[in-house]
């Protein structure tokens, strides 16, 4: 076998390839193989009839076209490693020439990884937010746990902001009551927008006993998205009532002793998750510094099928499991159809471009992944997925993705390695350094949010 390779641009080749017949042997054995299995003919044993039969019978084109099927993908893979090539997508083939007992030449254009060079990035600055905690930030921590140890206690009076009814609703749309649409005994916290957009209003002056009916849009259910007269009686009205800021309350709400040692220990957290926020921001604005230095021409066709792919998931899973279209989603963003399809187009090369760089730099870096290294990282998915380590362990296995998620941890490692070489300021102007640890965590978070449902 001869192949040659053409360049038709930086994303796209065309590769030439010349087969000798003799090289055909293995397949055209399958192929009559194959066929004797397939049909009968009279006087021979089935799987017993002769080649020169077969050729007869069904014509000797019906066997060359079985064996050319069962044979190119064979040599195509053959001239792509000759060739080092890494093909994106499949490939489009053309036979260009067979003649029975001589030769099979065809062609085969394909996308391929661009070839990239990767410049010198350790001059790469990026100002982050400052890790600050102010004592009103604390206040609101502790308010919020507060929150979360109110009581309540019924009243004789009319419903107000903050209080807890317990309302039945009905919904109707176009004068009938939806068989889905019934609640009773609900409890609801007014002003806390937790149910339907119109509800504070209506309940808000109702003492228990008392009903009343709006129009809302339904969020949920058999009629989501519907106009729907709904109907709210309130049959109990609660007051919160919060308890004392003091140590009894520290020691009811955590295991300290004292308030002050409550709002020490809130204080700590706060500055904790800020300095996983400036380590998130610091991962993700190094990574469009490194974009902007690289030039990456990207295959028209993995863009097209990346901007699906992105539709696709976001119309049949997010938002089905939503109850909503995809117009109304635009709707509540904001946004039209033409402002969706370039901020997706944009997302979708981002995704790309991410992963073609970071790949070139696991080259570059000769960066491995070991197993303890891919076991966090899996832990990691298996949590954010809802799935138990075990569970996500067995459907990536059997789903053959174990390779995507090796790739998911190399690229979060280069890009740890371009972050270490960056310099990072805060809005303070203090240089910020990040743990080695967890830098290559929030990296690799960082790479799969910009590349996310990128193939390659």
């Amino acid at each position: 076998m001869k192949s040659a390779v053409e360049t038709l641009n930086p994303t796209r080749v065309r590769l030439t390839v010349e087969v000798p017949f003799e090289e055909l042997k293995d397949s055209l054995d399958a192929a009559y193989k194959k066929i004797n299995q397939q049909v009968t003919v009279k006087g021979f044993r089935k799987g017993k009839i002769p080649a020169r039969v077969i050729d007869q019978r069904f014509g000797r084109g019906a066997v060359l076209e079985e064996a050319v099927n069962d044979a190119l993908p064979k040599f195509y893979t053959e001239a792509v490693n000759e060739a080092e090539l890494s093909p994106l997508g499949q490939p489009d083939v053309d036979i260009t020439e067979l003649k029975d007992g001589e030769t099979l030449n065809f062609t085969a254009e394909v996308d391929v990884r661009p070839a990239l060079e990767i410049p010198d990035y350790s001059g790469i600055e990026v100002e982050v937010d400052a890790v600050e905690v102010t004592d009103e930030d604390v206040e609101k921590s502790v308010e919020q746990l507060r929150e979360r140890f109110a009581s309540t206690s019924p009243v004789e009076r009319a419903a107000e902001d903050g209080d807890v009814v317990t309302i039945d609703l009905q919904a109707k749309v176009d004068g009938e009551v939806l068989e889905d649409g019934i609640a009773n005994g609900v409890s609801y916290t007014i002003g806390s927008g937790e149910l339907l957009d119109g509800i504070d209003d209506a309940v808000k002056g109702l003492s228990a006993g008392e009903e009343a009916t709006f129009t809302s849009e339904l969020k949920g259910g058999s009629a989501a998205g519907k106009e729907a007269e709904v109907t709210v009686k309130v049959t109990q009205v609660a007051a919160r009532e919060l308890p004392e800021l003091d140590d009894e309350f520290a020691q009811l709400a955590s295991e300290f002793d004292t308030l002050e040692e409550l709002k020490a220990d809130s204080r700590k957290r706060l500055a904790n998750m800020k300095q996983f926020d400036q380590a998130t921001q610091a991962q993700e604005r190094v990574l469009e510094k490194l974009l902007e230095l690289v030039e990456v021409p990207v295959p028209e066709k993995l863009l097209e099928d990346e901007i699906n792919t992105r539709k696709h998931n976001l119309e049949h899973h997010q938002l089905g499991q939503m109850g909503l279209t995809l117009d109304k989603y635009l709707e509540i963003q904001g946004k039209t159809a033409e402002e969706f399809e370039t901020e997706t187009r944009e997302a979708a090369v981002k995704g790309i471009k991410t992963q073609f760089v970071l790949d070139e730099l696991v080259k570059k870096e000769n960066l491995n992944v070991n197993q303890e290294e891919l076991t966090e990282h899996l832990m990691r998915r298996a949590a954010s997925s809802g799935m138990s380590p075990d569970q996500f362990a067995q459907a990536v296995v059997e789903g053959g993705q174990v390779p995507l998620l090796v790739g998911e941890v190399a690229r979060g490692k280069a890009l740890a390695v371009v972050v270490e070489a960056a310099t990072v300021k805060d809005t303070n102007g203090e240089v910020v350094n990040l743990d080695d640890e967890e830098e290559e965590t929030e990296a690799a978070e960082a790479s799969e949010t910009s590349e996310e449902n990128a193939e390659g």
